[in-house]
């Protein structure tokens, strides 16, 4: 599924669930994934690591044509930033990527100078 999300995209989830503390991480990736469940942690079939998910609501409906739920999923891949300061994205930020910090439950979340210059863009 399309990692650009829109707001209409989420306007069932209830929760946001952290596997990690956001406020480390300079950026996450987001996508929106099928599962077979609202809630609960979901199968993770990305390279490098889950940060966290979306619960949805009691009201989310399942896709008509597979029965899947489609769920926010964040996540860091084995050449991001975190792992890499002096990589590719040691400045700038995959499309996907947004700062953790604005990630709310319904809303898409946005780009910062942190999420696309780095911490230390951001202290100076």
């Amino acid at each position: 599924m399309s990692s650009l999300l829109t707001a209409g995209d989420l306007t069932h989830e209830d929760k946001v669930v952290w596997l990690e503390d956001p406020e480390e991480l300079d950026y996450v990736r987001q996508a929106l994934d099928k599962t077979p469940r609202r809630r609960g942690k979901p199968r993770y079939h990305r390279d490098g690591r889950m940060i966290g998910f979306a619960e949805l609501s009691d009201s989310a409906e399942a896709d008509p044509d597979s029965g899947l739920q489609k769920r926010r999923v964040f996540y860091l891949l084995p050449h991001d930033r975190d792992a890499e300061p002096n990589g590719l994205y040691r400045a700038g930020a995959p499309g996907e990527a947004v700062d953790p910090r604005t990630i709310r439950p319904g809303q898409v979340g946005s780009k910062t100078a942190r999420s696309q210059l780095g911490t230390e863009a951001t202290v100076a």
